[in-house]
């Protein structure tokens, strides 16, 4: 009998869990709070516990399941089973995840990073689960991405494939955390819209509302600058306009490099819809390679919070 899978997306403040029967159906869904105290010493004991008290509270017993899959952020090591450089989980030095795992729940165990798996949660049973080749690209606090080739995730030689939120959009722009200039994460990020409409505003002479905001030194989020674009303001368009173009132009090369069926556009920004994918998808055409620009579809990811756990989950197929 075909067994069901445990899905885990790690986040900084929440971690959610699901289980999942094999055609990616979630049964079972729930989350807890990521304690990260004490350099996050609880967070793994604290997903043993959740995991193992909704198997014993449920009709299924371990034999039910055929392992466990997880999203982390940090730096996976995929043999080890481990993570490192967590910083916002407090986990500074490398963490034994899969061993930890499987000796509490006893069920074999993957990890992946939670780009990765989020990718491979729109190629499953997302916005690219018609086809054999997706790129996935988050735009949230940062800008994250994923790469299936062939039905496979992209890892790269030390794993580092899909950054996509490090292509170069502006020379010599905007310093990024990753101590280069000019990353796509430092414009089409939530705090990167955020920046560029405060910058943009000091040079903006006409009426405004969001320039009034910053006037008024009043806090901006990327949500209220696409809402204010949709609303006419002038300004507000702008800025919206140049995300735009940004991220259009590094979809572009992604798409020349790859020609994958779709490029999905997730995370926290792409709540923008149309007001997002619009313009964007104007500026992917107009710098893609003819071939590419007529064959690859730009879209909306269509799981929402979803799809980490989704990925994570298929993960453990490979356990069946």
């Amino acid at each position: 009998m075909a067994k069901n899978l445990i899905g885990i997306d790690l986040g900084g403040t929440t971690t959610k869990m699901a289980f999942l029967d094999q055609n990616g159906e979630v049964l079972d869904k729930w989350r807890i709070l990521t304690d990260i105290s004490e350099d996050g010493s609880h967070i793994v004991d604290n997903m043993v516990e959740s995991i193992n008290q909704h198997i014993e509270e449920s009709d299924y017993t371990i034999d039910d399941f055929a392992g466990i899959g997880m999203g982390t952020p940090g730096s996976v090591n995929r043999e080890r089973g481990s993570v490192s450089e967590a910083f916002n989980l407090n986990w500074k030095t490398e963490q034994p995840i899969r061993e930890q795992i499987q000796k509490g729940i006893g069920l074999p165990f993957q990890i992946d990073n939670d780009a990765n798996v989020a990718a491979l949660g729109e190629f499953w049973k997302g916005a690219g689960s018609k086809e054999e080749d997706v790129v996935l690209v988050t735009l949230g606090t940062g800008v994250g991405g994923g790469v299936v080739a062939n039905g496979k995730l992209l890892h790269g030689i030390n794993g580092a494939a899909g950054e996509i939120g490090h292509i170069t959009v502006e020379p010599n722009g905007y310093l990024c955390t990753c101590g280069k200039r000019g990353c796509l994460e430092r414009y089409a990020s939530a705090t990167g819209v955020v920046q560029l409409a405060e910058d943009f505003s000091k040079e903006f002479n006409g009426e405004s509302q969001l320039k009034d905001l910053f006037k008024n030194e009043e806090k901006v989020t990327s949500k209220m600058v696409f809402y204010l674009a949709d609303n006419g303001d002038i300004l507000a368009n702008k800025v919206v306009d140049r995300v735009c173009y940004y991220l259009g132009l590094a979809l572009s090369n992604i798409g020349n490099v790859l020609n994958p069926g779709s490029i999905v556009i997730g995370g926290g920004v792409s709540a923008a819809g149309n007001t997002l994918l619009q313009p964007t998808t104007r500026y992917f055409q107009q710098n893609a390679f003819p071939a590419v620009r007529d064959s690859t579809k730009v879209k909306l990811a269509q799981l929402g919070n979803d799809a980490g756990m989704l990925g994570a989950a298929s993960l453990a197929l490979q356990f069946k």
